[in-house]
């Protein structure tokens, strides 16, 4: 930022401080506190400005963009604009995330998580695309590009079968994931209920005296494949 520049933004909020100290404090009849004075300063969204921020999608659908795409109209944007750093199939090049592969995986000591071993929506896999790839030129596609590569990962992941089946927005909500089954809801707020406290325990929580039973160390305990981890005592 420049010199002048500074000095403006500078002279701003001083007049924006200026303007709320000048500015007469009304009382609040409700708590007799004075109510906050106006600075002045910015303006309130549009709703273009607010549209552009507000592109989630949900599990169940709701915030799906209108738009239709196939995996094979998918396949050459893929490989365009996001081969080069998530591989040709989905395998991934050096450390950028992995896409496919990984079936029966997650109970082992090396868990490969891609969509279509781990993830539990696809409308993550379109909420994602959607607002942050492809990576440098984010928010870039259109909705049916959009449509076309997800579609397209999907069947690199074996999700959908046919290459020429049309994803869109009145039927996406049906697309399943594999392991969508293995996540549950947060239930602590009923299961957990009866050990809750209106205040926190802050001393004599416990019966006897505290003790150290252990010290945090850094240990690597996952074994390479072919290789046998360290011994942990």
């Amino acid at each position: 930022m420049s010199k002048s520049r500074n000095l403006l933004a500078a002279a701003l909020l001083i007049s924006g401080f200026a303007n709320a100290e000048a500015a007469p404090k009304k009382a609040v009849p409700e708590t007799g506190h004075a109510a906050p004075a106006k600075l002045n300063i910015g303006r309130a969204a549009t709703p273009e400005e607010i549209a552009g921020w507000d592109i989630a999608i949900r599990p169940d659908g709701r915030g799906l963009p209108p738009g239709k795409g196939t995996a094979k109209a998918g396949e050459g944007l893929y490989l365009e604009r996001c081969a080069s750093c998530h591989g040709e199939f989905g395998e991934a090049t050096g450390r950028w995330p992995i896409l496919s592969g990984g079936d029966g995986t997650l109970a082992s000591h090396d868990p490969v998580r891609s969509i279509g071993s781990y993830w539990p929506y696809a409308a993550t896999v379109m909420d994602y695309i959607r607002r942050a790839m492809p990576f440098g030129n984010a928010q870039s596609l259109t909705n049916d590009e959009l449509y076309a590569v997800t579609a397209y990962v999907l069947y690199l992941n074996d999700v959908i079968k046919d290459e020429g089946f049309e994803l869109n927005e009145r039927n996406f909500a049906a697309i399943r994931l594999p392991n969508e089954p293995n996540f549950l809801d947060d239930d602590r707020e009923s299961s957990e209920r009866e050990f809750w406290k209106p205040e926190p325990c802050m001393a004599g929580c416990l019966p006897g005296e505290a003790r150290t039973v252990g010290r945090a160390r850094a240990v690597d305990v996952t074994p390479e494949t072919g290789k046998t981890g360290p011994k942990v005592e």
